[in-house]
């Protein structure tokens, strides 16, 4: 306000200055709605923004705007100083500016680490010299003629009005220094949005009024270049001399009690890794984050030494901004979610949290789409660094109620029949104990590749396993599935035995018309399970569930499949899907340098030559790399010819046949057919849909 406002009047004009305040303002006071909003809901603890972003949109989003807060804090302190800095020495010009802001950096950090009543305290004193200073500067006289262009954008201005923006937007962010302070407040949830919509007011007048008068007692070139023009017009020039100190150490003071508390409650949920759990001890009665303020003083006077007041300004910017859109789009969707929970005093429309959060970026982007999209990228490592380390908190967010109402938007759109141009395998993984067949799931995770859904189902025998430890069964399963970097849904049945259990879980397992349409499951290897078996397959394809059999696997070496054999009798049904199948396993990262091989049998040459026309013609069609190979039968039977031919092959694939009232005897035969093979997969496509059409 006292070395940078001359500047922006006289850079961008009494009405661009105007604009940049009343925007700036408008920002922060959006904000402050939603900040309110957050803050009557439930009660506040120490960790100001961060902690209100953290419990509505969980620990991976507030830490990631956490940490670029305590940042944009500590940044925020070193601005300060500078500017202090920059007075002193405009007085005393053979004083080291940076001997000045080291000194001032370790004088204010001493008194923020020994008492925190005494530091606020102390901003009384400073207020009434503000005042002082203001009143001064009311009651002075112009020094020279003002430009009658004062009202304009001045022609011979050098700077754009997004950058004068960037440098002014920092003297709007002092509304953080109370909600930082969060801890500290008798009663949070009353004085935060109290104080901060009294902050807001009080400011926009002063920040109106001051252009006013800058413009009307100093003309544009005295406005730019002079820094502290306010003490040449000022009734008394020291007091502004005395508001400069006052107001630079006054922020300074705030910034240094709001960034540690800040630091110390990212180390107190574990945020910032437990190497460094002292920064958030808190020391004495008021709890001082003494640790957390030795090292937010270091990196100021880091900051002292190496910075400048224009340089560090944008910066600054960039992170308010980020947190300010944090905040706006946390209240914006809490309100929209409408969870029972959420129930603020203070009611705000997410109309308006979305305008801010609309305001925030775009403003981030007119400022410097470069640092906006460095900050983006910035925050973004944080949160997938802090979701790699699966932190566990103890409070509840709103995520779950917005993906909810996403799910809810989604399935009341979606069609019931799929179109084959979007499908993709819903597949239900029948996986029994996950030690033993645990190539089914990972056969499953590869050739959805996180981009389709699958889930993962047990059923338990109701003799064995009560049905309150269900709900135990599936949250180990889930964890341990998230050790293996597997993200899949788990669902746990209990039933009295085991077949009717699978035939019942895929009857009812599904939300409208999002069910899995494929069934992905291992082999019987209870001869006397075989008829039952064998009927809960042709209840599966009754079903329209496309049904996946793996037989003969070895779980610890799935992944190294390089040669696979597709044995083909056309396009429709099985041969469709089997080429689906191998499509996603070719294009899955799963199987690094996989050969698929497509292999068909016909009875004479001429059928042959024919079909390898048809085929090459067909892959072609298909953009798929697949190897083809026509083989002629010549009276020799399909099972010897099968046996030569895909001895070598890693993995086998098969069309099963109709299941009908003799389906048992049929599989029974095919296993025995095919044990000399090394591993097979029996597919049967039983969706009405034709897969011929998802490949084109």
């Amino acid at each position: 306000m006292y070395l940078r406002f001359g500047w922006v009047v006289g850079s961008v004009g009494l009405s661009g200055t105007l604009i940049i305040v009343t925007l700036s303002t408008s920002i922060t006071f959006l904000t402050a709605l939603s900040i309110a909003a957050i803050a009557t809901n439930a009660p506040v603890k120490g960790g100001g923004a961060y902690f209100l972003i953290s419990r509505s949109l969980g620990i991976e989003i507030g830490g990631a705007i956490g940490i670029p807060l305590f940042l944009a804090q500590a940044f925020s302190v070193a601005l300060y100083i500078i500017g202090f800095s920059e007075s002193i020495v405009a007085i005393f010009p053979g004083v080291d500016i940076k001997l000045i802001g080291i000194v001032t950096t370790i004088l204010l950090g001493t008194l923020s680490l020994f008492s925190t009543k005494a530091a606020i305290r102390a901003q009384f004193i400073i207020l009434g010299v503000i005042v002082l200073s203001l009143l001064s500067l009311t009651f002075g006289k112009p020094i020279v003629n003002t430009d009658a262009q004062m009202w304009t954008v001045p022609a011979s201005s050098a700077e754009n009005f997004w950058k004068v923006f960037a440098v002014f937007f920092p003297a709007v962010t002092g509304i953080m220094a109370g909600v930082n302070m969060s801890g500290d407040l008798k009663n949070p949830s009353r004085s935060i949005p109290k104080g901060t919509f009294l902050a807001i007011g009080v400011g926009y007048i002063i920040y109106m009024t001051l252009p006013v008068i800058l413009a009307t007692r100093a003309d544009t070139k005295t406005l730019v270049e002079n820094p502290m023009i306010m003490r040449q017009i000022a009734f008394w020039g020291g007091a502004i001399l005395l508001g400069v100190w006052g107001a630079t150490l006054s922020s300074a003071v705030g910034s240094l009690l709001g960034a540690p508390r800040v630091l110390q409650a990212l180390t107190n949920d574990n945020v910032i890794p437990r190497q460094f759990s002292f920064l958030g001890k808190g020391s004495g009665k008021e709890q001082i984050p003494r640790a957390a303020t030795v090292f937010t003083i270091i990196l100021t006077l880091v900051l002292v030494y190496l910075g400048n007041l224009n340089t560090i300004a944008p910066i600054l910017t960039m992170f308010f901004l980020t947190t300010y859109g944090i905040l706006n789009i946390t209240a914006g969707i809490e309100k929209f979610v409408e969870s029972p929970s959420f129930r603020p005093k203070f009611k705000v429309h997410w109309i308006f949290s979305l305008l801010g959060t609309i305001g925030c970026f775009a403003v981030m982007f007119l400022i410097n789409p470069l640092a906006t999209i460095f900050a983006i990228v910035f925050i973004s490592i944080v949160y997938t660094w802090l979701r790699r380390r699966h932190l566990k908190t103890t409070w509840g967010d709103v995520r779950s109620g917005m993906l909810l109402q996403i799910i809810r938007y989604a399935l009341l759109r979606l069609e019931k029949d799929i179109n084959p141009k979007s499908w993709r395998p819903n597949i239900l993984v029948l996986s029994g104990s996950l030690s033993k067949r645990w190539h089914l799931i990972d056969y499953a995770n590869g050739i959805t590749q996180e981009k389709g859904l699958f889930t993962i189902a047990t059923i338990l025998s109701e003799k064995e396993v009560p049905q309150e430890k269900v709900s135990d069964f599936e949250q180990r399963i889930t964890d341990y599935l998230n050790n293996k970097k597997i993200r899949a849904l788990v669902r746990v049945t209990r039933a009295e035995k085991i077949f009717p259990g699978a035939i019942q879980l895929v009857n009812s397992y599904g939300l409208g018309p999002l069910v899995p349409n494929t069934i992905l499951l291992g082999e019987s290897k209870e001869k006397n399970h075989t008829k039952e078996y064998a009927d809960m397959i042709n209840h599966f394809y009754k079903s329209k569930r496309n049904i996946i059999i793996m037989q003969d696997f070895v779980s610890k070496d799935f992944r190294n499949k390089k040669v696979v054999d597709i044995w083909w009798g056309g396009l429709k049904g099985n041969g469709g899907l089997m080429m689906i199948l191998g499509y996603l396993m070719y294009n899955s990262p799963y199987w690094r340098d996989i050969q698929i091989n497509i292999k068909m049998l016909v009875k004479s040459d001429e059928a042959a030559k024919l079909a390898q026309k048809n085929l090459t013609g067909l892959l072609s069609g298909m953009r798929v790399n697949f190897r083809t190979k026509v083989l002629v039968s010549k009276d020799e039977s399909f099972w010897n010819i099968l046996k030569i031919e895909s001895s070598s092959s890693d993995l086998v694939m098969f069309g099963l046949k109709t299941p009908d009232d003799n389906f048992a005897e049929y599989f029974d035969c095919l296993k025995e057919n095919t044990k000399s093979l090394k591993r097979k997969i029996f597919v049967l496509a039983s969706q009405d849909i034709e897969f011929k059409d998802v490949l084109n």
